[in-house]
């Protein structure tokens, strides 16, 4: 029997308000992005094809008709596979249709729906009571079941990693290198996970490229990137009947996780640094690149500037853009921890987080990418702007994107160690 406060707790975080139902068919014509981040150009290139993406959450039903061959479950390793495929919130599953959907039936169209997802179903948005409480999977179990397969993005579409044990699962992973998204949180609830080392944050924007200001709540100077997030449609609830309109930086972090299989997939022999810089690089921003916004980081994404660009530069593969708020090389301890017991770290094709950036800015408090890497400020191109509402703003964000446009459980005290915040 579930726990009913906790689940309406759980929704509202996630959600942070639900309009009335609308059916599958309306649900595209709530994705405001899809043309103004020019999906059908992108997808010219790539459509995620080749990589898989681990989605830790409430589990992903794969029978929804967005989904149906997108999921992978019998990847799912047996020891944390209980209820993978089993979402009685609906959650993981919009996640999943935002990053892989097919948009059949007039579901949701995922931004990467050439790749796939794995689903891990994690005791964290929820409480269950009664003997079905411990067969729910701890996050930092499946966290580390997922840095042992060969998902290369782990989307943690909640918060709440508090403990030891979560930062140890957190720096095992990336000394895998995955890619690590997780989201900021909503309503001045801020996500511990994202406080951790090499975890991605992310943000919320409106369809005016605005920083949503539940997201700008939540901020606390741990957003990376950010990505459209209000307004956009979820599954109602575990019926999956009809999709809502909903807003959150869950549905932002999936976002960013699609974008990242779309560079990803186009760059398969990239590592985790490359695939970080350019999502940071090529960001919508109206703000000095080395002076990251207090709550949108580097900016809105634009993978499409990557895409469309076949002598993109990314930068050295071994060194980490953010090692300076990282706090070191987590794949260079790993390394050499392998190297003195005589084994094979087995990362050599997917490097981790590196050594600190040399060009890095000198303040602990900002974050900018790693030296070699391609630049580029507001505008990656011509056809893309930024501009802060107000030179003393930092908290608006602005995006013209092409000619086609002019969750969260909190847990726990904190983590054992943080991340740098920015003072911006």
């Amino acid at each position: 029997m579930r726990a009913a406060g906790a689940v309406v707790g759980a929704l509202a975080a996630v959600s942070v308000g639900l309009a009335p139902n609308a059916s599958a068919a309306d649900a595209q014509s709530m994705q405001w992005y899809l043309g103004p981040m020019q999906v059908e150009q992108m997808w010219k290139v790539t459509k995620g094809e080749g990589v898989k993406i681990a989605v830790l959450d409430s589990g992903v039903n794969p029978n929804t008709p967005s989904l149906k061959g997108q999921v992978l479950a019998d990847e799912v390793p047996k020891s944390v596979a209980y209820g993978a495929t089993d979402d009685y919130l609906g959650h993981g599953t919009t996640m999943a249709e935002l990053i892989v959907g097919t948009g059949a039936d007039g579901g949701i169209k995922g931004l990467a729906p050439g790749a796939k997802v794995v689903p891990y179903r994690v005791r964290m948005l929820w409480e269950i009571v009664g003997e079905e409480a411990d067969k729910e999977t701890p996050p930092e179990v499946a966290l580390k079941a997922a840095a042992d397969s060969d998902a290369k993005i782990i989307n943690m579409s909640f918060g709440g990693m508090s403990s030891a044990e979560s930062e140890a699962a957190i720096k095992y992973a990336a000394s895998k290198g995955k890619l690590l998204v997780a989201s900021v949180g909503n309503d001045g609830a801020p996500s511990v996970t994202v406080m951790h080392p090499y975890v991605l944050g992310v943000g919320a924007t409106d369809s005016n490229y605005k920083v949503a200001k539940f997201s700008k709540e939540s901020s606390d100077g741990y957003t990376d990137l950010v990505a459209p997030g209000e307004g956009l449609p979820a599954w109602c609830d575990e019926t999956f009947r009809s999709y809502c309109q909903a807003q959150g930086t869950s549905q932002a972090t999936a976002l960013v996780s699609a974008a990242a299989a779309l560079i990803w997939s186009a760059h398969p022999d990239w590592t985790v640094n490359q695939v970080t810089r350019a999502l940071l690089d090529t960001a919508g921003r109206g703000w000095p690149k080395d002076k990251p916004s207090k709550t949108a980081g580097y900016g809105f994404i634009r993978p499409r500037v990557v895409l469309e660009n076949p002598s993109y530069d990314p930068g050295p593969p071994d060194v980490d853009p953010l090692a300076k708020i990282n706090g070191g090389d987590v794949l260079a301890k790993a390394g050499a921890r392998d190297a003195s017991d005589g084994s094979d770290s087995g990362n050599a094709d997917n490097a981790g987080n590196s050594s600190s950036d040399p060009s890095t800015s000198a303040s602990g408090a900002s974050q900018a990418p790693g030296k070699g890497s391609t630049g580029g400020t507001s505008a990656a191109g011509s056809d893309a702007e930024a501009a802060a509402a107000d030179a003393g703003d930092d908290n608006t964000l602005w995006i013209v994107l092409g000619a086609a446009a002019a969750v969260l459980v909190i847990g726990g005290a904190g983590a054992a160690v943080l991340r740098a915040r920015r003072a911006r």
